[in-house]
C-alpha cells in the first residue's frame, strides 16, 4: 500500500529565532558568523572561524557594533504566535523546527537547563500541537554554545558526548510526548565541507584544518547520535529517530572509468559515510583506507561499533537543492552548489547562486537512499533560493518557485511510483530565515517573506507570496485526492 505523503516545512533556530540573549540565551556558533558582501557564489568566506574571528565578533556583540544576522535571524522568538498560525493557514502537515542547545543550556555544560529556555520551547510545542501539526525536530542545526568550542575544544573531546545526552534528555523528559520525529544532527556530512557550521572546529590562522580533528569530531557526533537514540527508546519510545545528510547526487564528468571512480569514491565518502553509519550500523570499509591515504587518525573503540550497531536510526533523511557534477582531471567550469563546488552541468539551469536544478535528481537520490538502507526516507529540506521583489502593493510574485517545487513534486510522486517508501516533503524555509550558507537575507526560500535585508533593516513583517497560496491549493488537493 502507498504511504500518504506527509508536506512540511521547516526553519532553523539559529537562522529563524533572534533574540541572542534574550531570556538567558548563551551565544552559539552561529552568533559570531559576520556578514560580508557577497563577492562570488562560493560561500565558504562566512563559515571558516578563526580564533581571531571569534574574538573580534565577541568584542563587537558586547560593543553593539558590526553587522551578525544570525542574533537577529527573521526575529522568530518575536513572531512565534503569529508564524505558527500562518503555517497553519499553509495547511502543512509537519512542521520541521531546531532547538537551540545555547537557549536550553547557555554554557553547554550546565547541570540544570536554563528554566526562560524551558519556558520558550514550551510555547513553541504547545503551538504547532494546537495548530494541529505533527513535528520534525532538529536537535542540533549547525549551532553549539560557544563555550563548548572554546573551553573543550568542541567536538574534538569526547566529553562533549555525554554534555549532549544530556541536553538530549532533558528534551525528551520535557516535549517527549509532542515529538513525532526528530534528528540529532543537521546534515552530518557537512562536518567535512564546514566545519564551523557542522562540528563548531574552528580554523587555524595560518592553515588549512586538521583532518584528523575533522574527522574526530564527526565520529564523536556519530556516537553521540546513537547514544540519543538510546535514551530517546528509554524516555519516548513513540518518537521515530533519524539520519540526515546534505545529498549532492554526483554524477561523472564524462563516461570514462577513471571520472566514475571519482564520483563513487566521492560518493562513499562525501555522503554515504554517515548513511552507513548511521543507519546501517556499521563503521563501512572504504574509510579504512580513506584514512590511511591521507594520513587522518580516528580513536574508534569498540564499544563504539556496539553502539552503531544497536541503536541505529528508524528512517533516513537528506537535503536537495542540486546535483553535481565529478570529474578525475579539475578541467571543467566550476559552479557553487550546497556545501560543495561541482563542475557546470550543461544539460542544467542554475539559480542567481549558481545551484544546478535537477528535479529528476531527487528521484534518483531517494531510490538511491531506499536501495542502500531500506529504511523510509525523508526529504527534509528543499527548496529554491531567490531573490524576491517586494512589490509597491505589497505582493511578492516568485513563479520562478512555484515551477521549482511542480517539477520536484512531480519526480517525488515518480519515485513513490518506483517502491520508494518516501515518508513526506519538508520545504526548507517556509518562512524567509538568514541563509546558513552566505550569511545573508538576499537568498530567500520562503513562501512567506519577512520584510528585512542583509543590514537587519526593516519591519520584519510577514505577506504571503503568490507560492504560500499555490502550496497551500497544492497540499489540499493531494490530500482531497490521497487522503489525510
Amino acid at each position: 500500500m502507498t504511504r500518504t505523503l506527509m508536506w512540511g516545512g521547516a526553519t532553523a533556530s539559529s537562522q529563524y529565532e533572534g533574540a541572542a540573549t534574550a531570556g538567558g540565551k548563551g551565544l552559539d556558533t552561529q552568533d559570531v558568523r559576520p556578514w560580508k558582501p557577497r563577492t562570488s557564489n562560493a560561500t565558504c568566506e562566512t563559515r571558516l572561524l578563526t580564533a581571531s574571528a571569534v574574538a573580534k565578533a565577541k568584542a563587537d556583540l558586547a560593543a553593539g557594533e558590526g553587522n551578525y544576522p544570525f542574533t537577529r535571524g527573521t526575529q522568530g522568538h518575536d513572531h512565534l504566535e503569529e508564524d505558527i498560525a500562518l503555517l497553519q493557514e499553509l495547511g502543512i502537515d509537519i512542521y520541521r523546527f531546531s532547538l537551540s542547545w545555547a537557549r536550553l543550556f547557555p554554557q553547554g555544560d550546565e547541570a540544570e537547563p536554563n528554566p526562560e529556555g524551558l519556558a520558550y520551547y514550551d510555547r513553541v510545542f504547545e503551538a504547532v500541537r494546537a495548530a494541529g501539526m505533527k513535528t520534525f525536530v532538529t536537535l542540533t542545526h549547525y549551532a553549539i554554545p560557544l563555550h563548548l568550542v572554546e573551553a573543550y575544544g568542541s567536538w574534538t573531546n569526547r566529553a562533549l558526548i555525554d554534555l549532549y545526552e544530556r541536553f538530549a534528555r532533558t528534551v525528551f523528559e520535557r516535549w517527549g510526548s509532542m515529538i513525532d520525529y526528530y534528528l540529532p544532527f543537521n546534515e552530518i556530512n557537512a562536518g567535512y565541507f564546514s566545519p564551523w557550521n557542522g562540528v563548531g572546529l574552528l580554523r587555524p590562522e595560518d592553515g588549512p584544518y586538521d583532518q584528523s580533528a575533522v574527522f574526530q569530531s564527526l565520529h564523536h557526533q556519530f556516537v553521540a547520535s546513537a547514544k540519543v537514540i538510546r535514551a530517546q527508546r528509554e524516555i519516548c519510545p513513540d518518537a521515530r529517530s533519524g539520519c540526515m545528510v546534505a545529498a549532492f547526487c554526483y554524477y561523472p564528468h564524462t563516461c570514462s572509468p577513471e571520472d566514475n571512480w571519482i564520483k563513487l569514491h566521492d560518493e562513499q565518502v562525501n555522503m554515504w559515510y554517515p548513511v552507513d553509519v548511521l543507519a546501517c550500523g556499521i563503521q563501512p570499509y572504504y574509510m579504512d583506507a580513506f584514512y590511511r591515504d591521507h594520513g587522518i587518525t580516528v580513536d574508534i573503540t569498540d564499544e563504539d561499533l556496539e553502539l552503531f550497531a544497536r541503536y541505529s536510526c528508524d528512517f533516513v533523511s537528506f537535503s536537495y537543492y542540486s546535483s553535481s557534477v565529478l570529474g578525475a582531471a579539475d578541467n571543467g567550469e566550476q559552479t557553487a552548489g550546497n556545501l560543495v563546488c561541482s563542475i557546470r552541468n550543461p544539460y542544467l539551469e542554475a539559480s542567481e547562486w549558481g545551484w544546478q536544478i535537477d528535479p529528476v535528481g531527487l528521484r534518483t537520490q531517494l531510490n538511491a537512499f531506499y536501495d542502500r538502507t531500506h529504511k523510509p526516507v525523508f526529504v527534509s529540506e528543499c527548496g529554491f533560493g531567490a531573490r524576491d521583489r517586494l512589490e509597491d502593493d505589497g505582493s511578492i510574485h516568485d513563479p520562478y518557485r512555484v515551477e521549482y517545487l511542480e517539477r520536484h513534486f512531480e519526480q517525488l510522486l515518480l519515485a513513490q511510483q518506483d517502491g520508494v517508501d518516501v515518508l513526506g516533503f519538508i520545504l526548507w524555509g517556509v518562512i524567509d530565515i538568514v541563509s546558513a550558507g552566505s550569511c545573508e537575507m538576499a537568498k530567500r526560500y520562503g513562501v512567506v517573506y519577512v520584510d528585512a535585508d542583509d543590514r537587519g533593516e526593516g519591519t520584519y513583517e510577514r505577506r504571503k507570496k503568490d507560492s504560500f497560496d499555490w502550496y497551500r491549493s497544492y497540499i489540499e488537493s493531494y490530500h482531497a485526492t490521497h487522503g489525510a
